[in-house]
């Protein structure tokens, strides 16, 4: 088990926050409660709606602001899951709406809204102190917790589909927690059917070990939905776990299991973890990712790794969003056993730390990192479902 100093170093960068209460093995389960959305139109003060207005810093040189409208109407739904952000003192958390999960959606989700209506279920899940503590649970216990969540996350998918527009294409977003979530929604919910493959635009997996056969684009978690290899494909996936060095043996993150875990997972010499390079999907080149961070009025994670590199002037700024002066050179590896999106620092810029240590790698930078590539691709995605659907 983890000391719990190194569990506030994780919640002091993923929320601002540094205190993780202890959770002891066999707290009762968080009840029941319904469908409860964090994000979705119409919703008041929804932090997946949020201004646009972006600080562009260049060294060097005056700082840009740039604005871009979200359109009356994308004519594309988001479909969001958060990560692990929860402080809540139980296994399971709640669905209270409480200020983490605001924060986490408004870093993560908010800037899909210049090209989606973005849809957030809170959800039931595995709380930042059972994560601190999961060595003291048994698989069984392990494998609960994750029914409980994903019970939610199904249940929220369902009410979505009833309320949706069949027309308008979709877009599944997740990040660590939130991706293993979708990793099962995807495998029994979307990809067997072949009339709700193709609703879907596509799907951003991110720091969640999604798998595929070796040398394959499919044949790990789903057998027809490949990953994305261009920019024009739809009906596909985004996948990656973010490091700047060959994750190590016994990562968390970048390495497939050689024997089962808590959850369905496909394991063993024949798999390898997806990875889709954001800013080049045909040739994976090593290219400048689009880093786009939030700046105010919580930091996103990389923002706060960049002040503690630089100090707070390198991410203090106007606008809620802020494009870096620094930037990373982003491509995907396979060895060694690991597969992992390497950032590389460009001249001038600082290499980030690993938060909380080597096994989780850049994790929570995952989604920053490349946010400007995620939101092009996107737009990119809808202009050629557009096409092939008039």
């Amino acid at each position: 088990m983890r000391d719990s100093r190194w569990w506030r170093a994780v919640a002091a960068v993923v929320c601002g926050i540094g205190v993780i209460p202890w959770v002891p093995v066999g707290a009762s389960a968080a009840p029941d409660e319904g469908v409860v959305w964090l994000c979705r139109p119409g919703l008041a003060d929804d932090p997946c709606a949020a201004s646009t207005a972006t600080t562009v810093r260049r060294a060097g040189q005056p700082d840009l602001r740039e604005e871009a409208p979200a359109p009356a109407d994308p004519g594309v739904d988001c479909f969001y899951v958060y990560p692990t952000v929860s402080l809540q003192s139980t296994p399971n958390a709640d669905t209270t709406v409480t200020p983490e999960l605001r924060t986490v959606a408004a870093q993560q989700a908010a800037r899909f809204s210049q090209v989606c209506e973005v849809y957030a279920p809170v959800y039931r899940q595995r709380t930042l102190g059972a994560l601190a503590d999961e060595d003291d649970y048994t698989a069984e216990q392990r494998a609960e917790l994750s029914r409980i969540a994903y019970t939610d996350v199904r249940r929220a998918w369902q009410q979505f589909l009833a309320e949706h527009d069949p027309s308008r294409p979709v877009v599944l977003i997740g990040h660590s927690q939130g991706t293993r979530m979708l990793r099962q929604l995807i495998r029994e919910e979307i990809d067997p059917r072949p009339e709700m493959r193709d609703r879907i635009l596509s799907a951003i997996l991110l720091g969640g070990n999604t798998v595929v056969r070796k040398n394959s684009d499919v044949g790990g978690d789903f057998q027809h939905l490949p990953l994305c290899r261009s920019e024009a494909q739809t009906g596909c996936a985004l996948a990656w776990q973010t490091f700047d060095e060959i994750p190590p043996p016994d990562s968390r993150f970048g390495r497939n299991p050689v024997t089962p875990e808590a959850t369905p997972q496909p394991y063993g010499p024949d798999y390898e973890l997806a990875c889709t390079n954001p800013a080049s999907l045909e040739l994976n080149e090593s290219r400048t990712a689009a880093t786009i961070l939030r700046a105010q009025p919580v930091p996103s994670p990389m923002g706060v790794e960049l002040a503690l590199a630089l100090g707070p002037g390198a991410i203090a700024a106007s606008t809620p969003w802020l494009v870096p002066a620094q930037t990373y050179r982003v491509r995907c590896i396979h060895q060694d056993g690991a597969t992992a999106l390497m950032a590389t620092a460009d001249p001038g810029s600082p290499n980030l730390p690993a938060v909380p240590d080597a096994d989780w790698g850049l994790h929570l930078a995952d989604v920053e990192m490349a946010l400007g590539d995620l939101v092009r691709i996107v737009a990119a995605q809808t202009v050629a479902y557009r096409a092939a659907n008039p």
